[in-house]
């Protein structure tokens, strides 16, 4: 059975078994935790390395019902763990249950975005975050303060997981090549349970800076401020200068402005 990428889909199928078997020994098992899903699995490229480590009780999520028959056929022996969900509108709990559980993949690059946000929401589950992604997002990802690729997306992945940027994939490793290289990335819990202030102000607070990245904190948050001036640490920086403890402790000051 052949199963053609479909360009609606974001799919660039892996072909490359070195490369898939990098990936699939890249991942750590943060915590102990085993259980793994992996998004959008297509024709198994990724998925047999996974198989083949032996330490995985491995779940496939996959939205592509060519794929899906793929994989019914080609590994009968996951066929109760192939899930036909897309995962951005999947509720992750009810399909996993209440305990933790890794994310793996090579991420479709329209969605890769929406999939950290959404492991994100189910961070108290998810574990680990594993996977390729357009190298301009993996960058960003886990870029630290002070370049110009850390931005909303570094600071708020960062908060809850420690980042490490593994390694570059070339072009031609897909079927079909996309215009850019990739980059695989590590996501892994960190310690961080809750934040010290309002979680919805302290995203607000990031996205507000960075939507304006070219000002100064003291002018690119002065609808927040309510005419208060900023403390001395934050006024005069632009955002990218500033840490995920930095932001915390600019919204716990916001959040006390009167």
């Amino acid at each position: 059975m052949i199963v053609r990428p479909k360009k609606h889909l974001g799919q660039h199928f892996l072909i490359d078994k070195t490369v898939s078997k990098a990936i699939a020994d890249a991942f750590s098992g943060h915590r102990d935790c085993f259980k793994v899903i992996e998004i959008g699995p297509g024709t198994a490229a990724l998925t047999r390395p996974l198989i083949e480590r032996g330490d995985l009780d491995l779940y496939l999520m996959e939205v592509d019902t060519d794929s899906i028959a793929y994989l019914n056929k080609e590994l009968p022996q996951l066929s109760d763990r192939i899930l036909n969900y897309d995962f951005l509108r999947a509720d992750l709990s009810e399909i996993m249950g209440d305990g933790h559980f890794s994310v793996v993949g090579n991420f479709p690059y329209n969605i890769s975005s929406q999939i950290l946000f959404k492991c994100l929401d189910y961070r108290h589950q998810v574990q680990e975050i594993m996977g390729m992604f357009q190298k301009e997002v993996a960058v960003r990802v886990a870029e630290k303060p002070g370049k110009k690729e850390y931005g909303i997306i570094s600071v708020l992945l960062q908060t809850f997981y420690d980042i490490e940027y593994c390694f570059t994939v070339n072009e031609d490793v897909f079927d079909p090549p996309p215009k850019v290289k990739s980059g695989v990335i590590r996501c892994t819990r960190n310690e961080r349970t809750s934040l010290p202030c309002d979680e919805k102000l302290f995203i607000q607070v990031v996205k507000t800076a960075f939507n304006q990245r070219r000002k100064t904190m003291r002018n690119s948050l002065k609808s927040m401020t309510k005419g208060h001036e900023l403390p001395e640490e934050f006024s005069q920086q632009r955002p990218e200068r500033l840490s995920v403890e930095a932001f915390i402790r600019l919204t716990e000051f916001i959040e006390g402005l009167v």
